[in-house]
């Protein structure tokens, strides 16, 4: 089995620099998520790996081979598109066939009507035929093989896209934002088939996405990626609950994240307004206090806030509140009957479990911090 290793990819366009010497490693059949904004060098990133484009600078590895300079037909990698790239006149079993029919069959044996004759194309053609088959039976194609791309809805298209490139039985899966243009409730259903197939075959993936649901649900790694930069690579786990940069912190998790100034006393106690949060630090100069949604929690002392708009969720509560000493908003997950005596201007106090919170510096980095006496009141 083959892994990808990329060392230190660089490439501009222009005066931009789209990647800023990124380094990257998916190991032997494991699936990782690349996620991150628009614009922030994904897509340039993948069709560097698969050759589209050229980097500047770095190196790119499937397996033990060095393919930087290989063409993309040499590098034994397939590629599933935003956009499906299926032929319109073909069949779905000829659209899967393609990859088979273009290593398999001469120039002379792809012809229609005459390749068909030629020796040794009949027992080729019918190997081809069964393997487009089994293809497409874990995708639930089979009864859609006869069909062309105009007569299958988006979600089926997709399909077809993936079956077309696991037939290859290639050494590395790239995938650019696959599940794009399906709707909410066929996005959920595909990703679950894409996982299935990725754990059945065992190829290394490298998965493009800007939707963070789906890299932290599918992968066994995420890699959060912004300005060209791979800001952290890990599990989904410890991408949610320990995020080691406030911009890693700030795009991964909905509703977003909670953010306040800090600062850090003389003994060391970090304090929001003046107030003593229940945390201790080495660390000096100005700060940010993150709190996930679910960490805070209406308490009997804490943090002064306003509440200003409920949202309920069925299963859940969002409250919208506003830190009362500097306005800055607030968003707290609750069960759904915490709504009782929640109204709109209430003056709440929000309290948070000192080992839920996160710290991090001037420069936008984790900075370590241990619990200290328990949140206070002012």
């Amino acid at each position: 089995m083959a892994g990808i290793t990329i060392s230190g990819l660089t490439k501009r366009f222009g005066v931009t620099q789209v990647l800023r010497g990124v380094s990257l490693a998916v190991a032997p059949g494991e699936f990782v998520a690349l996620v991150g904004p628009s614009g922030c060098g994904k897509t340039t990133l993948m069709r560097i790996i698969a050759g589209i484009e050229t980097a500047d600078a770095g190196e790119v590895v499937i397996g033990e081979r060095a393919v930087t300079r290989l063409r993309p037909a040499k590098r034994d990698i397939a590629m599933v598109f935003q956009s499906y790239a299926l032929y319109p006149h073909l069949t779905v079993r000829e659209n899967i066939a393609v990859p088979l029919a273009m290593r398999r069959l001469s120039a002379w044996q792809r012809l229609p009507l005459l390749g068909g004759l030629l020796p040794g194309a009949r027992a080729r053609r019918a190997a081809i035929a069964e393997e487009v088959v089994r293809a497409a039976a874990p995708l639930g194609l089979e009864p859609l093989l006869d069909r062309r791309p105009g007569q299958l809805s988006g979600g089926q298209r997709q399909r077809v896209a993936l079956a077309r490139a696991i037939i290859r039985r290639p050494a590395a899966f790239l995938m650019d934002e696959p599940l794009s243009n399906l709707d909410a409730a066929l996005r959920v259903q595909t990703r679950r088939e894409i996982v299935e197939i990725h754990r059945a075959v065992g190829v290394a993936t490298l998965y493009v996405t800007h939707d963070q649901a789906e890299a932290l649900t599918m992968a066994d790694k995420v890699a959060v990626m912004m300005g060209g930069e791979l800001l952290q690579v890990a599990p989904p786990e410890a991408i949610y609950a320990e995020p080691a940069d406030l911009r890693v912190a700030g795009f991964i998790g909905s509703p977003r994240i909670n953010t306040l100034a800090a600062a850090v006393d003389a003994a060391g106690r970090v304090t929001v307004a003046g107030l003593p949060v229940g945390l201790r630090t080495e660390a000096r100069g100005a700060l940010t206090l993150a709190l996930r949604p679910e960490a805070l929690r209406p308490a009997a002392e804490g943090l002064p806030a306003i509440a200003e708009h409920l949202e309920f969720l069925g299963d859940g509560l969002l409250l919208h509140a506003r830190h009362t000493p500097d306005g800055a908003p607030l968003i707290l997950r609750l069960e759904p009957e915490a709504r009782e005596g929640l109204r709109p201007g209430a003056a709440l106090r929000l309290g948070f479990a000192p080992s839920r919170a996160l710290l991090f510096g001037a420069d936008g980095r984790r900075v370590a911090a241990r619990a200290d006496a328990p949140l206070v009141a002012a």
